[in-house]
């Protein structure tokens, strides 16, 4: 029986497959418990149609992933921190403040979880940034952060 897939199955395959299973196991265990439904051409069509929307998708969140790192691409942001004693800063710079930069300065809105700061930065000076902006593509800014004047 052929089945389409609408959830991960281990060893069998991924969301949206078609695949060939045993009756027994189709009509007892997948299509009861929601992993899978049975492959009509109907849904058949409808599975293609969602392929091809997602592929566009897809091809549209590369093409402004690649807009965005020619805008960002050698960049240098700079941030204002309280300062200690010498260049220590008080607290650090977070990827949260790199995040609200971007928004400020460049109108760019980026998921503080796709900024890898690498070590904390805790001092003045100028540290390279990575910036994931797609799961194949990512971008290198420079963090310059200067003592904030009183």
């Amino acid at each position: 029986m052929k089945v389409i897939l609408i959830k991960d199955v281990k060893k069998l395959g991924k969301e949206g497959e078609i695949t060939e299973v045993s009756d027994g196991y189709a009509r007892n265990y997948l299509i009861p418990k929601g992993y899978a439904l049975e492959a009509t051409k109907i849904r058949l069509k409808e599975t293609e149609e969602k392929k091809k929307r997602k592929q566009q998708q897809e091809k549209k969140e590369k093409v402004e992933a690649e807009r965005l790192k020619e805008v960002l691409e050698g960049k240098t942001i700079t941030i204002n921190a309280k300062v200690g004693g010498g260049d220590k800063l008080f607290g650090a710079v977070t990827a949260r403040e790199i995040s609200d930069i971007l928004q400020k300065d460049f109108s760019i809105s980026i998921d503080k979880k796709k900024i890898e700061i690498g070590e904390p930065i805790k001092h003045l000076g100028k540290y390279n940034i990575k910036i994931k902006i797609y799961p194949s593509m990512q971008v290198n800014i420079k963090v310059v952060v200067t003592a904030e004047k009183h």
